[in-house]
C-alpha cells in the first residue's frame, strides 16, 4: 500500500509512503536500524548500499553511500531525531554536503496490527518546489514503493520462530514487579533458573542499553545478555536475550544444541486489585529454521524452567512486602 499525502497545510510539501509490513513490529524496527539489515534492503529496486557510519540514538549519525544500477555513487548522512523503540524514528536527511538533493526531515512510524507493521514515511521538504524536483528528478514516490517492496523481502529471510508465551498473577502491585525486573540489587534475588547463584555484571536499564549476569551452579558458569529495544515504566519492557561470553559479547549456547543467537522478549504487566499478571513472550529472530525448531521443541520445557524462576520471583515479592 503505497500513498502521497494530500491534506493538511503541509501537503504540497510532502511525500507520504506506507506499506503493510508482514512481521510484527519489533522485528521491523530492528530491520531498520541494524546495519546489518538495512544495508540488505535500503534503495530501490538495483542500487546497493554500503554504510561506513550508524548510531541509532537521538543526534546519532547514519553515513552511506547509495550505488545506483549505472554505477553512480550517491553520498548520504542522516541525523537522527526521535528514537522510540519500536514505534517512531524521526531523523533529518542531507547529502553529506554534496546539495544534489534538497535536505528534508522524515517521521517513520511503525504501528502494530495483528501481529503486521503498518510502516509510514513522512518525508517534509522546505518548499514546495524542493519537493516536486525530488519526485520528477529522482523518482522519490516509486523509489520509496521499491525500498519498502525491499524491506518486505528483506523481512521474510528474517524468520521470528513460534512464540513462547508465560502467563503469572504474583500477589504484588505492578510498581514493586516492575522494580524486581530493572534493578540490579532486587534482580539477583530471582532471576535466573532454581539453583543457580545470579551475579549482576553489568546494567544500564534504558532502551540501547544491556544486561550482562553471569549464573554459577557447583563450578559451572555461563554469561547471559539482555539488550533493551523498548522501556514503558511500569507496565512494558521489550528486550533480546541470548547466551554471552565473560566481556558480554553475544555466544553459541553453551549446551549441545543448535540454539537460537538470540530471542526477542516482551515483558507485560497489568493490575488489578493489587495483584499483578505477568505476560512474558519470545520468539527467536535472524535464525534459520533448525534453531527456530529446536526453540519450539523446548517449549515445554521452558515452561518448566520459567515456572521454578516464576517461584522464586513470587517469594521474592512476598518477602520485600513483608518488610
Amino acid at each position: 500500500m503505497t500513498q502521497e499525502n494530500n491534506a493538511g497545510s503541509t501537503a504540497d510539501r510532502e511525500v507520504v509512503i506506507s506499506r503493510l509490513l508482514n512481521a510484527p513490529r519489533e522485528l521491523v524496527f530492528k530491520a531498520w536500524t541494524d546495519q546489518q539489515h538495512i544495508s540488505q534492503w535500503w534503495g530501490p529496486t538495483g542500487f546497493t548500499t554500503t554504510t561506513s557510519e550508524m548510531n541509532v540514538a537521538p543526534g546519532g549519525v547514519w553515513r552511506f553511500v547509495m550505488h545506483g544500477p549505472d554505477g553512480t555513487d550517491f553520498p548520504n548522512k542522516i541525523i537522527f531525531g526521535e528514537v522510540v523503540a519500536p514505534e517512531l524514528l524521526t531523523y533529518a536527511h542531507d547529502d553529506d554536503g554534496k546539495q544534489a538533493i534538497p535536505n528534508f526531515t522524515v517521521r517513520v512510524t511503525f504501528e502494530e496490527q495483528e501481529g503486521k507493521t503498518l510502516l509510514t514515511m513522512r518525508s517534509l521538504f522546505k518548499t514546495a518546489a524542493e519537493r516536486d524536483h525530488v519526485v520528477k528528478e529522482y523518482g522519490a514516490i516509486e523509489g520509496g514503493k521499491q525500498t519498502l517492496e525491499r524491506l518486505d523481502e528483506r523481512l521474510s529471510k528474517m524468520p521470528a520462530g513460534k512464540k513462547l508465551v508465560i502467563t503469572k498473577v504474583v500477589d504484588a502491585p505492578m510498581e514493586l514487579v516492575f522494580k524486581a525486573w530493572t534493578e540490579a540489587e532486587r534482580l539477583a534475588k530471582w532471576w535466573g533458573p532454581k539453583g543457580m547463584a545470579l551475579k549482576v555484571i553489568h546494567l544500564d536499564f534504558k532502551p540501547g542499553g544491556y544486561f550482562h549476569y553471569s549464573m554459577d551452579a557447583n563450578g559451572f558458569e555461563m554469561f547471559g545478555r539482555f539488550d533493551y529495544l523498548e522501556v514503558s515504566a511500569p507496565d512494558r519492557i521489550v528486550f533480546t536475550s541470548g547466551f554471552a561470553d565473560a566481556d558480554a559479547n553475544i555466544i553459541r549456547s553453551p549446551f549441545p544444541m543448535v540454539w537460537p543467537y538470540k530471542v526477542l522478549n516482551t515483558l507485560n504487566l497489568t493490575e488489578a486489585d493489587g495483584k499483578t499478571t505477568i505476560n512474558l513472550s519470545g520468539y527467536p529472530i535472524d535464525a534459520p529454521e533448525e534453531e527456530c525448531r529446536t526453540f519450539e521443541d523446548m517449549n515445554e520445557s521452558m515452561q518448566q524452567g520459567f515456572a521454578g524462576t516464576f517461584e522464586q520471583l513470587t517469594n521474592y515479592l512476598a518477602a520485600e512486602l513483608a518488610k
